[in-house]
């Protein structure tokens, strides 16, 4: 693995990069992954990025990659800036990155990421209450893609009544502007497609239980982003353990943690795991899914464990 220190919108940054992937991290703001890209495919970089004179969100500087919020979403709470420099730990395989407290709610973002593999990256997620009260809240882990894709959200299972099944195992969770009639949601049997090109207005959609994995397909190469799903844990958001927001203009994928109560100097972590495949058939199709996309994932995914 290399490991270089570079430049980001004329901020310091590390770039980390294996024969296979390189991804692009801040260090004068932030934590932030900024870029990612396969170095076989044609894609570039899969992240979108926004310009630094881009408007800001309720005062948060919206710059695009990925990035850790605390749930559930809250204009103040939520949208407290992230513009200044990070404690940095350099490791072995990556790098360990570490906000200054945040002034208004106490709490203190960090971020761990490490590539495991020549096609794989392990990111850890650590919210801390350094406030003087206890604060219920959810690691939230968002990714930004550019536009122009195709997105999948797998389905569990599909059970029988006939033999007992009897009881639910998942619920779709709308926001208030989520139009599920819109061509850009596209239902299979197996998974839910989001068709990126066909967005015009803002739609979200969260899951309460899925296989744990989401995809997104852009010019040939594929991103998968794991996190585990802690059965019987009280999620978000009506329960949600992933969540998709698009505009047209770029798509999020979104995982949490379950609901915690962190005590005054409690942590809490979140882990996902991210791989990045070349070649595999754009899966729009229940074909496509079933023998291209599902088998290299859970290939991949028996790996990790």
């Amino acid at each position: 693995m290399k490991h270089s220190k570079t430049n980001y919108q004329g901020g310091e940054a590390i770039a980390l990069a294996t024969k296979n992937l390189e991804l692009v991290v801040t260090t004068s703001v932030g934590p932030r992954v900024v870029e990612f890209r396969s170095k076989q495919g044609k894609a570039g970089n899969l992240f979108i990025q926004f310009p630094a004179d881009a408007p800001r969100a309720h005062g948060f500087a919206v710059r695009g990659g990925h990035r850790l919020w605390h749930s559930p979403e809250d204009i103040v709470r939520t949208y407290q800036p992230d513009d200044e420099p990070l404690a940095v730990k350099p490791l072995r395989n990556g790098v360990a990155l570490a906000q200054p407290v945040e002034p208004k709610t106490g709490m203190q973002k960090a971020m761990k990421i490490e590539i495991v593999g020549e096609r794989t990256v392990k990111v850890t997620h650590a919210l801390t209450n350094h406030g003087l009260w206890p604060v219920e809240t959810a690691v939230w882990a968002l990714t930004m893609f550019r536009a122009g894709g195709y997105g999948v959200l797998p389905l569990l299972p599909k059970g029988n009544h006939a033999a007992g099944d009897l009881l639910p195992t998942y619920s779709f969770v709308p926001w208030s502007y989520t139009d599920l009639a819109l061509p850009l949601w596209d239902l299979h049997r197996d998974f839910v497609g989001i068709d990126v090109p066909k967005a015009k207005v803002a739609q979200k959609l969260g899951i309460t239980n899925y296989p744990g994995w989401s995809a997104y397909w852009l010019e040939g190469t594929t991103f998968v982003k794991s996190a585990p799903v802690i059965a019987g844990a009280v999620y978000p958001d009506f329960g949600c353990a992933f969540e998709t927001f698009t505009n047209g203009e770029m798509i999020e994928f979104e995982t949490l943690s379950p609901l915690v109560k962190l005590a005054p100097g409690q942590s809490a972590t979140h882990v996902e795991h991210w791989g990045v495949f070349d070649g595999l058939a754009k899966p729009d199709t229940d074909a496509a899914f079933a023998s291209s996309l599902a088998p290299a994932v859970n290939a991949w995914l028996r790996k990790l464990t």
